[in-house]
């Protein structure tokens, strides 16, 4: 079995900052792209921004200049910094990875954490 867990939500008022962090872990040959999600109440899960295991990344305009993907592989975690934050980012945050174990490759969602922003 494989994992990820995600950690760093909570309360801000808007202009604040956070930071998630994802780890993976379990019985892992080697992970590629990871990827932070988000889910607000009552609409669709959208992608947030992406990042492969060499370090390109990919965001969503509306995260552009105030969010940043970063991983560190040795950790098996994925960061996702989010500065200027605004009450339209409030949402539930997942992690999203694409992870391989022996010679089998995994979509592994984790349980998701609570970003709330206010005015």
């Amino acid at each position: 079995q494989v994992y990820v867990a995600e950690s760093g939500g909570g309360s801000v008022q808007s202009g604040g900052s956070l930071r998630l962090s994802c780890e993976a872990s379990g019985r892992i040959t080697s992970i590629y792209d990871m990827a932070w999600y988000r889910q607000a109440p009552g609409k669709q899960r959208e992608l947030v921004a992406q990042i492969t295991n060499g370090g390109v990344t990919n965001y969503e305009d509306f995260v552009k200049g105030r969010f940043t993907i970063s991983r560190d592989n040795a950790k098996k975690t994925v960061y996702l910094q989010m500065n200027t934050l605004k009450p339209e980012d409030t949402a539930k945050y997942y992690c999203h990875a694409q992870i391989v174990s022996g010679l089998r490759d995994f979509e592994v969602w984790g349980q998701g954490t609570l970003v709330n922003v206010s005015s």
